[in-house]
């Protein structure tokens, strides 16, 4: 990690710690009001538990043109996506990722969905989806796209893990953590009027609005694939499946909810300052969003159209997107929920000391 940005970041969380002014507002600011001293652990750990909602810089009296030109948001940011590419297995995919993320995205969906249009040849054996590609192609095909990024985020949380210099893990951390992340606290403002992320002077709850639309209907999602899977494998029940089934009554809402959630986010983000986040990553944490769209947006026109003369072009479409978001996991913004929850788990473990 560079040495620059974590010396940065230090310079800015000690002037912050003399400060205090803005100790209420996440969980940032009470975890540097417990130290005098931040190791490289510390400032890597602090930066994972920043949302970069910039509440900070706009209440802060000593940003630029003071002479501690401080600038809290950009500082963990940089501190953050470096600690991410730097815990990635391999590390130089991250780095490749964010810096081209649109044109490395753009060219993964449209090379996997020629391949697997291409595929279409291949003789399916059932009905839908399935008679254009047989059930065991797909399983061939997105088992090991699923399990490998898989593998490769648990490598990099733990190399994360050692990074903080993370203890042993007891079940009161982890809960204290997930209640933190799945509630989205930290978005609150610590006033409960919202962040101010898109726009200085105007408070909203709309980007942790949209965070919640695309964790749970992500969530909703995957347990509709789980639930098909256990319905195909355990009870015999294939695909496909009717609107009223328990997959697509999970499946059809999450996609919506990733739908409406991902266009805000991207709205939030252009709007937004490019200069109180890591600017250089910018293009790469909006290819992660509009990717995340694509997946969702292909599976819900595939569901309507599925019937239509475009099952073929659709399909492919969509298995491109799935298949490309599923690879890129490891080395996109993706991997944030994972590294904040880690995160949380070492402030709760600190709290507790």
């Amino acid at each position: 990690m560079s040495a620059n940005a974590i010396a940065e970041a230090r310079r800015q969380i000690e002037i912050c710690n003399a400060c205090r002014y803005c100790e209420g507002y996440c969980s940032v600011f009470p975890a540097v009001a417990r130290q005098r001293m931040f190791s490289d652990a510390d400032i890597t750990e602090l930066a994972s538990l920043c949302h970069n909602c910039r509440g900070c810089f706009y209440a802060c009296q000593f940003t630029d043109p003071h002479e501690f030109q401080l600038n809290v948001p950009k500082a963990l940011a940089e501190v953050r996506q470096e600690s991410w590419q730097e815990n990635a297995m391999p590390s130089a995919l991250g780095k490749w990722f964010h810096e081209r993320g649109v044109a490395v995205a753009v060219a993964l969906v449209i090379g996997f969905g020629l391949l697997l249009y291409a595929a279409r040849s291949l003789p399916g054996d059932g009905e839908g989806f399935y008679a254009v590609m047989s059930h065991s192609a797909m399983v061939a095909i997105f088992a090991p796209a699923f399990l490998l990024p898989l593998f490769s985020i648990v490598i990099s949380l733990r190399r994360f893990w050692h990074s903080v210099e993370g203890e042993s893990i007891s079940m009161s951390h982890v809960h204290g953590a997930l209640k933190k992340a799945f509630t989205l606290k930290d978005l609150s403002g610590g006033h409960g009027e919202g962040c101010n992320f898109e726009d200085e002077d105007r408070f909203s709850s709309a980007r942790r609005i949209h965070h919640h639309l695309v964790m749970y209907g992500f969530l909703a999602c995957f347990a509709s694939t789980s639930v098909a899977t256990i319905m195909h494998y355990v009870f015999g029940l294939e695909a496909p499946y009717g609107f009223w089934s328990l997959p697509k009554l999970l499946g059809v809402p999450g996609g919506i909810a990733i739908c409406i959630g991902t266009v805000g986010l991207a709205s939030l983000k252009l709007k937004a300052d490019k200069q109180l986040g890591d600017a250089r990553v910018w293009g790469g944490e909006m290819a992660f969003v509009l990717l995340l769209l694509l997946v969702s947006a292909s599976g819900l026109v595939l569901y309507w159209f599925g019937s239509s003369a475009w099952l073929e072009e659709l399909l492919a479409l969509h298995l491109g997107a799935v298949l490309t978001f599923f690879l890129l996991t490891p080395y996109s913004k993706m991997v944030h929920g994972f590294y904040r929850v880690a995160a949380y788990v070492r402030d709760e473990q600190k709290k507790a000391a």
